[in-house]
Protein backbone atom coordinates (compact mmCIF):
# COMPACT_ATOMS: atom_id res chain seq x y z
CA UNK A 1 0.00 0.00 0.00
CA UNK A 2 1.51 3.26 -0.93
CA UNK A 3 1.24 6.01 1.29
CA UNK A 4 -1.65 8.62 1.30
CA UNK A 5 -2.40 12.38 1.99
CA UNK A 6 -3.13 11.35 5.69
CA UNK A 7 -0.40 9.20 6.33
CA UNK A 8 1.30 13.10 6.69
CA UNK A 9 -1.44 14.60 8.70
CA UNK A 10 -1.78 15.38 11.97
CA UNK A 11 -5.14 14.28 14.50
CA UNK A 12 -5.81 15.39 17.52
CA UNK A 13 -3.82 12.31 18.78
CA UNK A 14 -0.69 12.36 16.53
CA UNK A 15 -0.77 15.89 16.80
CA UNK A 16 2.51 16.57 14.91
CA UNK A 17 1.17 20.40 14.48
CA UNK A 18 1.73 21.32 18.90
CA UNK A 19 5.07 23.23 19.28
CA UNK A 20 6.58 20.49 21.75
CA UNK A 21 6.28 17.87 19.01
CA UNK A 22 8.24 19.85 16.46
CA UNK A 23 10.16 21.35 18.82
CA UNK A 24 11.33 17.74 19.69
CA UNK A 25 11.21 16.18 16.46
CA UNK A 26 13.27 19.10 15.01
CA UNK A 27 15.98 18.66 17.88
CA UNK A 28 15.96 15.02 17.22
CA UNK A 29 16.03 14.46 13.54
CA UNK A 30 19.97 14.35 13.07
CA UNK A 31 21.79 16.80 10.21
CA UNK A 32 20.74 14.63 7.53
CA UNK A 33 18.39 15.24 5.17
CA UNK A 34 17.67 11.19 4.43
CA UNK A 35 14.44 10.07 5.65
CA UNK A 36 15.99 6.85 6.49
CA UNK A 37 18.66 8.75 9.23
CA UNK A 38 15.68 10.92 10.52
CA UNK A 39 13.44 8.36 11.21
CA UNK A 40 16.38 5.96 12.64
CA UNK A 41 16.92 8.65 14.78
CA UNK A 42 13.72 9.97 15.83
CA UNK A 43 12.96 6.37 17.17
CA UNK A 44 16.12 6.36 19.61
CA UNK A 45 15.18 10.00 20.30
CA UNK A 46 11.18 8.01 21.41
CA UNK A 47 12.63 4.88 22.68
CA UNK A 48 15.01 6.25 25.27
CA UNK A 49 14.07 9.42 25.75
CA UNK A 50 10.94 8.79 26.62
CA UNK A 51 10.79 6.25 29.82
CA UNK A 52 8.25 3.20 29.31
CA UNK A 53 5.64 3.03 32.10
CA UNK A 54 2.39 0.99 31.83
CA UNK A 55 0.84 3.11 35.14
CA UNK A 56 0.50 5.88 32.58
CA UNK A 57 -2.04 4.00 31.45
CA UNK A 58 -5.13 6.46 30.04
CA UNK A 59 -7.06 5.78 26.94
CA UNK A 60 -8.20 8.95 25.90
CA UNK A 61 -7.53 11.25 23.33
CA UNK A 62 -5.74 13.59 25.75
CA UNK A 63 -3.60 10.86 27.55
CA UNK A 64 -2.65 9.39 24.40
CA UNK A 65 -1.50 12.67 22.77
CA UNK A 66 1.86 12.70 21.66
CA UNK A 67 2.16 16.83 22.42
CA UNK A 68 1.07 14.63 26.38
CA UNK A 69 3.62 11.97 26.19
CA UNK A 70 6.53 14.93 25.73
CA UNK A 71 5.27 16.86 28.50
CA UNK A 72 4.72 13.94 30.84
CA UNK A 73 8.31 12.72 30.14
CA UNK A 74 6.87 8.99 30.31
CA UNK A 75 4.27 6.28 28.66
CA UNK A 76 3.10 3.27 27.43
CA UNK A 77 3.31 1.41 24.10
CA UNK A 78 0.56 3.11 22.73
CA UNK A 79 1.32 7.34 23.22
CA UNK A 80 5.10 6.23 22.66
CA UNK A 81 4.14 5.02 19.03
CA UNK A 82 2.03 8.25 18.45
CA UNK A 83 4.68 10.54 19.51
CA UNK A 84 7.09 8.83 17.01
CA UNK A 85 4.54 8.95 14.00
CA UNK A 86 3.80 12.77 14.87
CA UNK A 87 7.31 13.46 14.76
CA UNK A 88 8.06 11.47 11.54
CA UNK A 89 4.73 13.13 9.66
CA UNK A 90 5.91 16.40 10.77
CA UNK A 91 9.12 15.66 8.76
CA UNK A 92 7.34 14.52 5.90
CA UNK A 93 7.83 10.99 6.37
CA UNK A 94 4.49 9.17 6.25
CA UNK A 95 3.49 6.88 9.37
CA UNK A 96 0.64 4.26 10.29
CA UNK A 97 -0.17 3.06 13.61
CA UNK A 98 0.00 -0.52 14.25
CA UNK A 99 -1.02 -3.07 16.68
CA UNK A 100 -0.80 -6.73 17.92
CA UNK A 101 -2.49 -8.75 21.07
CA UNK A 102 0.92 -10.45 22.64
CA UNK A 103 2.05 -12.26 25.59
CA UNK A 104 4.25 -10.32 27.02
CA UNK A 105 6.70 -11.40 30.07
CA UNK A 106 8.01 -8.42 31.01
CA UNK A 107 5.39 -7.37 33.84
CA UNK A 108 4.75 -6.56 37.67
CA UNK A 109 3.06 -8.49 40.23
CA UNK A 110 0.88 -5.76 40.45
CA UNK A 111 -0.30 -6.37 36.51
CA UNK A 112 -0.65 -9.71 36.49
CA UNK A 113 -3.01 -9.30 39.63
CA UNK A 114 -5.10 -6.59 38.19
CA UNK A 115 -4.98 -7.70 34.67
CA UNK A 116 -5.34 -11.32 35.59
CA UNK A 117 -3.52 -12.34 31.85
CA UNK A 118 0.08 -11.62 30.62
CA UNK A 119 -1.89 -11.35 27.37
CA UNK A 120 -1.52 -7.73 26.29
CA UNK A 121 -3.89 -6.59 23.46
CA UNK A 122 -3.31 -3.50 21.09
CA UNK A 123 0.46 -3.17 22.09
CA UNK A 124 1.48 -0.39 19.75
CA UNK A 125 3.98 -0.04 17.07
CA UNK A 126 5.02 2.93 14.72
CA UNK A 127 4.64 1.50 10.80
CA UNK A 128 7.10 4.27 8.52
CA UNK A 129 7.37 4.32 4.63
CA UNK A 130 10.77 4.41 3.68
CA UNK A 131 12.65 3.58 0.64
CA UNK A 132 9.51 2.22 -1.11
CA UNK A 133 7.61 -0.07 1.85
CA UNK A 134 6.27 0.08 5.25
CA UNK A 135 8.98 -0.76 8.09
CA UNK A 136 7.63 -1.59 11.51
CA UNK A 137 9.32 -0.09 14.40
CA UNK A 138 8.63 -0.66 18.29
CA UNK A 139 10.15 2.35 20.49
CA UNK A 140 8.17 1.42 23.50
CA UNK A 141 10.94 -0.46 26.16
CA UNK A 142 13.62 2.40 26.93
CA UNK A 143 17.36 0.89 27.19
CA UNK A 144 17.82 1.35 30.81
CA UNK A 145 14.49 -0.58 31.42
CA UNK A 146 15.85 -3.57 29.01
CA UNK A 147 18.92 -3.77 31.05
CA UNK A 148 17.39 -3.93 34.29
CA UNK A 149 14.48 -6.86 32.90
CA UNK A 150 18.04 -8.37 30.95
CA UNK A 151 16.05 -7.83 27.88
CA UNK A 152 17.21 -7.54 24.57
CA UNK A 153 17.08 -3.49 23.27
CA UNK A 154 14.98 -3.31 20.49
CA UNK A 155 17.03 -1.73 17.95
CA UNK A 156 15.88 -0.25 14.09
CA UNK A 157 17.55 0.76 11.07
CA UNK A 158 14.84 1.89 8.91
CA UNK A 159 15.49 -0.93 6.65
CA UNK A 160 13.98 -4.50 8.57
CA UNK A 161 11.19 -4.84 10.77
CA UNK A 162 11.76 -3.95 14.50
CA UNK A 163 9.70 -6.07 16.64
CA UNK A 164 10.33 -7.81 20.57
CA UNK A 165 12.65 -10.65 20.35
CA UNK A 166 10.24 -14.14 21.43
CA UNK A 167 13.35 -14.52 24.25
CA UNK A 168 15.72 -12.57 26.59
CA UNK A 169 19.55 -12.07 27.17
CA UNK A 170 19.03 -15.78 29.24
CA UNK A 171 17.02 -17.62 26.79
CA UNK A 172 13.67 -16.75 28.94
CA UNK A 173 10.34 -16.69 26.96
CA UNK A 174 10.17 -12.54 26.67
CA UNK A 175 7.18 -11.68 23.97
CA UNK A 176 4.64 -14.13 21.84
CA UNK A 177 3.16 -12.00 18.72
CA UNK A 178 -0.68 -13.24 18.93
CA UNK A 179 -2.10 -11.78 16.03
CA UNK A 180 -1.61 -8.62 14.40
CA UNK A 181 -4.80 -5.97 14.48
CA UNK A 182 -3.79 -3.99 11.08
CA UNK A 183 -2.54 -0.60 10.70
CA UNK A 184 -4.22 2.21 10.94
CA UNK A 185 -4.54 5.61 9.92
CA UNK A 186 -4.94 6.98 13.73
CA UNK A 187 -5.13 5.75 17.02
CA UNK A 188 -8.74 3.40 16.68
CA UNK A 189 -9.95 4.41 20.09
CA UNK A 190 -13.33 3.05 19.90
CA UNK A 191 -12.37 -0.47 19.78
CA UNK A 192 -9.38 -0.13 21.98
CA UNK A 193 -11.80 1.20 24.38
CA UNK A 194 -14.06 -1.70 23.69
CA UNK A 195 -11.49 -4.20 24.30
CA UNK A 196 -10.03 -2.70 27.30
CA UNK A 197 -13.35 -2.10 29.40
CA UNK A 198 -14.25 -5.49 28.57
CA UNK A 199 -11.12 -7.61 29.40
CA UNK A 200 -9.49 -5.19 31.71
CA UNK A 201 -11.93 -3.61 33.96
CA UNK A 202 -10.23 -4.35 37.38
CA UNK A 203 -6.89 -2.40 35.98
CA UNK A 204 -6.65 0.24 38.55
CA UNK A 205 -2.68 1.25 38.77
CA UNK A 206 -3.05 3.63 36.80
CA UNK A 207 -5.24 5.79 39.24
CA UNK A 208 -3.68 4.19 42.24
CA UNK A 209 -0.42 5.99 41.66
CA UNK A 210 1.26 2.78 42.10
CA UNK A 211 5.04 3.58 40.90
CA UNK A 212 6.51 1.30 38.01
CA UNK A 213 10.18 1.38 38.82
CA UNK A 214 9.81 0.58 42.69
CA UNK A 215 7.62 -2.16 41.42
CA UNK A 216 10.38 -3.08 38.79
CA UNK A 217 12.21 -3.26 41.53
CA UNK A 218 10.55 -5.84 43.58
CA UNK A 219 10.52 -8.10 40.23
CA UNK A 220 13.98 -8.56 39.80
CA UNK A 221 14.48 -9.06 43.74
CA UNK A 222 11.77 -12.11 43.27
CA UNK A 223 13.37 -13.42 39.89
CA UNK A 224 16.84 -13.46 41.39
CA UNK A 225 15.57 -14.63 44.90
CA UNK A 226 14.00 -17.50 42.81
CA UNK A 227 17.17 -18.35 40.62
CA UNK A 228 19.27 -18.26 43.88
CA UNK A 229 16.65 -21.16 45.44
CA UNK A 230 16.75 -23.03 42.51
CA UNK A 231 20.54 -22.99 41.68
CA UNK A 232 20.66 -24.34 45.84
CA UNK A 233 18.26 -27.23 44.92
CA UNK A 234 19.99 -28.36 41.91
Amino acid sequence: MNPKKQHLQPTPIIDSDHESVQSFAHQHAGSSSNPKDQAVSLYYAVRDGIRYNPYTFDLSVNGLKASTTLSVGEAWCVPKAALLAACCRLMGIPTRLGYADVRNHLSTKRMREQMKTDVFHWHGYTSIYLNGKWVKSTPAFNIELCEKFRLRTLNFDGQNDSIYHPFDLDGNKHMDYIQFRGEYDDVPLEAMQETFKKLYSSISFATEKANFDDDVEKEMEAVSKQAKTSSSES
